[in-house]
């Protein structure tokens, strides 16, 4: 399954790689990119493993605000 999310609060290239390596390292993430200028969020994730509000809730708790969810 692919989520789709963004946030508007990706302030440095370095919050790419927090958000991506904190996703990989959840059981069921498959594939994490974050692109930086539009701050598109796309993870391919098993659903039975993780949600994707489950998804949406590891991103905020990494401290970045989706402002929106498409799954």
């Amino acid at each position: 399954m692919k989520t789709v999310l963004r946030s508007n609060e990706l302030s440095c290239p370095s919050c790419i790689a927090k958000i991506e390596k904190g996703l990989q390292a959840r059981a069921g993430v498959n594939e994490a990119k974050v692109f930086f200028n539009s701050g598109r969020i796309e993870v391919d994730h098993d659903p039975e493993a993780i949600s994707a509000q489950e998804v949406a809730s590891v991103v905020e708790g990494l401290g970045y605000p989706i402002s929106i969810a498409v799954f």
